[in-house]
């Protein structure tokens, strides 16, 4: 039955969303006069963020549409036992990550004066090869994670905007039924435009300090919503226990510990949140901080925020299932947004939250569209052109230009039918963690060698790219996708694709001739070398 609308709904969640974007946009010019004009303060923020500033802006970063809408969603298809796929281990994996690799990473970029991976691992490894075989697979990971976002605030507007504009937006035909649905709705080609005009205006303004302060202030946002909608949510259904007790009749496997997770399925998940130690856009992040010090607030509380942000969002998707809400064409990308407009009959409220859900979105787009701009200047054309050969103002313009060619590549795929963005980040960060047993190695073991650590890289590719493409890929294009299809033996593909990396860049590593000690010292220093480093060829 197609759906009609005697006049357009009530669009006061869409103006407030609009004030909000102004304010990034305002916030965007008031960086702007802070900014220096320097390719260094545009790339790294003069190294002179504070603790504050940097656990607002780590832990926004990581926290796109797969915190909010993708965890939401999956809970909603799997049960309550998404939180302990990833938020519990998550919560200590990044902070041990944070503690046993970011400081070692920071120091090191600060005393030879790195910007980017790349940078760090050409120089640690002695390699100009390392840097055109990482620049391209970095790329191509961040990529699908800039899906996410765009993906995600596509489906929660237009699921928060139906009716607004029936006469505009005429809605997309029900797969399962025909039925025109979303009539009115916001498409999301529209939002992802709007959406990545306001990012590039206040990363354009300000680089990664402009980053940074949207992030700490879009951080403050999406958590207090998320709390508030947690809390208004409940209480329409009934509270906390009745809303369980629903599910509990409804759905019982969804109250399980693993509910429809399998158990090795559910351990190896637990590799997964190794993904923050190759995250490109951390490392830049990493070196902004001011000095050691400042990542003490960042390892401590960051386990805290996981929780605040998770914890409502798990159950709310779980709770959907037991209120019998169901998200428009099965999307579970929806979720979120349907339970909003199904259960908070207030604008106002419904405005305030959606903005909470793009905070959350938007905090993580900008710094990636940073680092990649970064990359692209530093490890492309300065590499081969030479710092001295381009001025500082020549730098910053060459960072925004590939940012722009980024955002449009970017826009156009999310325009295509894309998997649900929790399977789609999965993937995403199961290439960043593959990669984690380099960056490891990099920082504790001098015996590393050039061979050993492209074949670590070679192996993640060879083993990624194919389960990606049999896992994802091809059931999306046939449109047969289901949860946990791709699992290899009962355990996520990650377990697979981590561990050829690791065997092989220990084992290529142990075979091929040591690094030379002059190279292994400049990152080791006050340790004595090994017999093997020592010896000469």
């Amino acid at each position: 039955m197609t759906l009609a609308f005697a006049e357009a709904a009530d669009r006061t969640p869409l103006w407030i969303l609009a004030a909000y974007l102004g304010l990034l946009i305002g916030l965007g010019t008031i960086s702007q006069r802070a900014f220096r004009g320097t390719s260094s303060d545009y790339f790294v923020a003069n190294r002179s963020i504070g603790p504050f500033l940097l656990l607002m802006s780590v832990f926004g970063t990581t926290m796109t549409a797969f915190a909010l809408v993708g965890s939401t969603g999956k809970s909603y298809e799997l049960g309550i036992g998404v939180y302990g796929l990833m938020a519990s281990s998550s919560g200590l994996v990044h902070s041990l990550v944070f503690f046993l690799v970011g400081i070692k990473l920071w120091a090191i970029g600060k005393r030879h004066g790195f910007v980017t991976q790349i940078q760090y691992f050409r120089a640690r490894l002695d390699s100009n090869g390392i840097g055109f075989l990482l620049f391209p697979v970095l790329v191509g990971l961040v990529i699908p994670y800039l899906l996410i976002g765009l993906v995600g605030a596509g489906a929660v507007i237009r699921g928060v905007t139906v009716g607004m504009f029936p006469e505009a937006f005429p809605g997309v035909p029900n797969p399962a039924s025909g039925a025109m649905m979303f009539v009115g709705a916001v498409p999301p080609w529209l939002t992802g435009l709007v959406i990545s005009g306001v990012v590039l205006f206040y990363i354009f303004a300000g680089g990664l300090r402009g980053a940074a302060w949207a992030n700490a202030f879009q951080t403050l946002v999406f958590m207090a919503m998320g709390v508030i909608a947690f809390v208004l949510i409940s209480r329409k259904l009934g509270g906390v226990t009745a809303a369980s007790e629903q599910v509990l009749a409804n759905a019982p496997e969804h109250l399980s510990r693993e509910g429809k997770i399998g158990q090795l399925q559910f351990l190896t998940y637990m590799l997964v949140p190794f993904s923050v130690g190759m995250f490109p856009h951390l490392f830049q992040h990493w070196l902004t901080a001011r000095s050691a010090k400042t990542f003490r607030l960042s390892i401590v509380a960051h386990p805290l925020f996981i929780m605040i942000v998770w914890v409502p969002c798990v159950l709310m998707g779980t709770w959907a299932v037991g209120a019998g809400i169901h998200p428009p064409g099965g999307n579970p990308n929806a979720v979120l947004a349907k339970m909003v407009a199904d259960l908070l009959h207030d604008p106002v409220v419904t405005g305030l939250l959606t903005a909470g859900i793009l905070a959350a979105i938007m905090s993580s787009l900008d710094s990636q569209f940073v680092c990649l701009g970064t990359m692209f200047t530093h490890d492309v054309v300065l590499h081969h052109l030479g710092k001295e050969r381009v001025s500082d103002r020549r730098q910053v313009l060459l960072g925004r230009v590939f940012i722009v060619a980024i955002v449009l590549v970017t826009y156009l795929i999310s325009l295509l039918s894309l998997p649900h963005v929790f399977d789609l980040a999965v993937w995403c960060f199961s290439g960043f963690a593959s990669l984690f047993p380099l960056v490891f190695a990099s920082v504790y073991w001098r015996r590393l060698t050039k061979a050993g650590a492209i074949a670590s890289i070679v192996a993640v590719l060879a083993t990624w790219i194919p389960l990606f493409y049999v896992g994802m890929v091809e059931p999306t294009l046939s449109g047969t996708t289901e949860p946990g299809d791709w699992l290899v033996a009962g355990m996520m593909p990650v377990a697979v694709i981590f561990a050829a990396s690791a065997v092989s860049l220990v084992v290529v590593s142990l075979l091929t001739r040591p690094p030379p000690a002059a190279v292994v010292d400049r990152f080791f220093p006050g340790t004595v070398p090994s017999r093997a480093v020592e010896t000469k060829p």
